[in-house]
């Protein structure tokens, strides 16, 4: 039998800048059974070669903790003689997860993801939480629904948004967001503008970051409910009185082979089908049949996402470029969303961007072919942004249009008019977003004054 040395195990985290940071601080900080030797970093280019700062990282790590491309982990791991490799990022499909399980395993190490009881975290206020099979699923439209709802019933509602650290952790430990002045002051990323935008518009005070307990502290002090925005398709970081799924018609079969999906299904106390209007009768059908294989307890409504443009007139029979949101369209597996749906709904002729790519935009169709003629709004850096607006200048079409719910127009300087596409999701079958809400009130009447 082999003997293992009283010593810390080794520990590298695989994650993408959110929740590999969240894992790290409730489960390995101060922890001394365990030294994290590095995080690695995937799905968002350009944020390795960073560290997680000391003060983030806690005593154990004066120096913080360096932040390695993913191509790197079986170089390190068996450099520093790894004894566990912790998965701990999301949208995944299972094939994917097989091979970076067998990549860990080749090393010597042990292959591990920590689980809901070791990373959740219980608030002191109700929290009603809405994640997602996939990433572009709809499940910010089915959150501003469910946001809406609690106000017109009285409630003071604070999302917290799944953590998108993009940039200096350190700087980012606890974000509040007011008003846009806020985007700017803390330089956020055309990705994270997508999140936090519509919740602005709705006079919230949304919250995200990296110290996720710290944030719940201070989003407890101003709410009455706290929101859970998922992000991808990850579980919450908080402990959900009431969670509300949302899948994707257009991507059957996702709710039970993608990573950690399925773990949201089996959760959900409902699953929303979404998109159902432009998929087949067969795909519905289908999903809802693995749903109710795996949580036949779950409620299930059917709903379409209705896209509308706010200047139709410049759109119908014009050449278009598309914008996309780029988590959809890239990691998220999608080949288009609101954007090309409402190009098509509007009569506009739709040219096709590849050819026209310059820099990362260029660089993610090669990474991402499924795409279809869109744009995806990545820009986690300027260098990112100029190369987006490079391309958008130089593509012959008329007229912009934004799937992306973000004001383009305050990121990028274009020559052509930008049409902003809003989606809105609509119960067609089943519970209503509003029967969920009453329920989850229900189930939490003895903790909120106002029931």
């Amino acid at each position: 039998m082999r003997v293992h040395a009283m010593r810390p195990r080794k520990v590298i985290i695989m994650g993408a800048g959110g929740r590999d940071f969240h894992n790290f601080n409730v489960y390995y900080r101060d922890n001394p059974e365990y030294r994290v030797v590095a995080f690695t970093a995937s799905q968002i280019p350009g944020i390795e070669g960073r560290r997680y700062p000391p003060s983030l990282a806690g005593k154990l790590y004066p120096n913080g903790i360096p932040i390695i491309p993913e191509e790197d982990l079986a170089k390190v791991a068996r450099r520093e003689a790894v004894d566990e490799i912790v998965l701990a990022y999301s949208d995944l499909l299972y094939d994917d997860v097989g091979h970076k399980l067998s990549a860990a395993l080749a090393t010597g190490a042990s292959f591990k993801i920590l689980g809901p009881r070791d990373t959740m975290l219980e608030s002191a206020k109700p929290v009603i939480a809405v994640t997602a099979v996939r990433t572009g699923a709809g499940k910010s439209s089915v959150s501003r629904k469910v946001v809406k709802y609690l106000i017109d019933k009285g409630f003071r509602v604070v999302p917290v948004r799944h953590p998108m650290a993009y940039s200096d952790p350190e700087t980012m430990a606890v974000q509040r967001f007011e008003k846009y002045e806020d985007l700017d002051r803390y330089g956020v990323t055309i990705e994270e503008r997508e999140e936090y935008e519509h919740y602005l518009d709705m006079g919230l005070v949304v919250y995200a970051g990296v110290d996720y307990g710290e944030i719940l502290r201070r989003a407890e002090m101003e709410a009455d409910i706290i929101l859970w925005d998922g992000g991808n398709n990850d579980w919450p970081f908080y402990v959900p009185d009431y969670m509300i799924v949302v899948a994707d018609a257009m991507r059957p079969g996702h709710e039970v082979s993608s990573f950690p999906g399925e773990v949201n299904i089996r959760m959900a106390d409902s699953v929303i089908i979404n998109k159902v209007d432009q998929a087949p009768r067969e795909n519905i059908e289908k999903i809802k049949e693995n749903i109710k294989h795996v949580n036949p307890n779950a409620k299930i409504s059917l709903a379409v996402s209705e896209v509308y443009v706010d200047k139709p007139e410049l759109v119908e029979g014009k050449k278009a470029v598309v914008v996309e949101d780029s988590p959809t369209v890239t990691h998220g597996g999608s080949p288009y969303a609101a954007g090309y749906v409402a190009a098509k709904k509007y009569g506009a002729e739709i040219v096709d961007p590849k050819p026209y790519a310059k820099g990362i935009i260029a660089e993610m169709y090669r990474k991402y072919p499924h795409m279809k003629e869109v744009v995806p709004s990545t820009g986690y850096s300027p260098e990112q942004i100029k190369a987006l607006e490079e391309t958008l200048n130089s593509i012959p079409a008329d007229v912009i249009i934004a799937g992306t719910p973000i004001k383009l127009e305050r990121i990028v300087n274009v020559d052509k008019p930008i049409v902003h596409v809003r989606f809105e999701v609509r119960i067609i079958e089943g519970p209503s977003i509003e029967d969920m809400v009453d329920e989850f009130l229900d189930r939490v009447k003895d903790r909120i004054k106002f029931i």
